[in-house]
């Protein structure tokens, strides 16, 4: 809804950008099944060494976690803590300024968990688990 002559640029945009992928793009895909393998190779090292060293961290901070064979998430039980994983998520974000996601968001049976992604660079994830292991030490003295 605009004014027609808008409408009618942004009909064009939309049509060449959805409707077929654009020269540049296709010629990126083919220069990467061409000569992408070995990015691809330190792609899968790399986020190999994050899901390990997140699952690890989780573990060095008390809260267990299962050791995932795909995708870039961990879901580490927080039930430790004593807090629902709406409670943790919602204090964890405000006080330590780190988002991670309710395990209940993914069914009944999430709740307890969380899920944290390690698809950043290591450096924004040690950061986010040296919040993530203050805010639990923390919770641990509260209690």
């Amino acid at each position: 809804l605009g004014p027609a002559p808008v409408i009618k640029q942004m009909t064009k945009l939309h049509q060449f950008a959805i409707m077929s992928a654009p020269t540049n793009s296709q010629y990126a895909a083919i220069d990467a099944l061409r000569n992408g393998d070995n990015d691809i190779k330190k792609m899968v090292m790399d986020y190999d060494m994050r899901r390990r060293f997140t699952v690890d961290a989780f573990r060095k901070i008390g809260l267990e976690c299962f050791e995932p064979k795909g995708a870039f998430y961990v879901f580490p039980c927080i039930k430790s803590t004593g807090l629902s994983s709406d409670e943790f998520c919602e204090r964890l974000i405000k006080e330590k300024h780190v988002a991670v996601i309710p395990g209940n968001a993914f069914g009944d049976s999430g709740e307890g968990y969380i899920r944290a992604s390690y698809c950043y660079s290591i450096d924004n994830i040690k950061e986010a688990i040296t919040r993530i292991g203050e805010f639990v030490k923390e919770l641990k003295n509260e209690n």
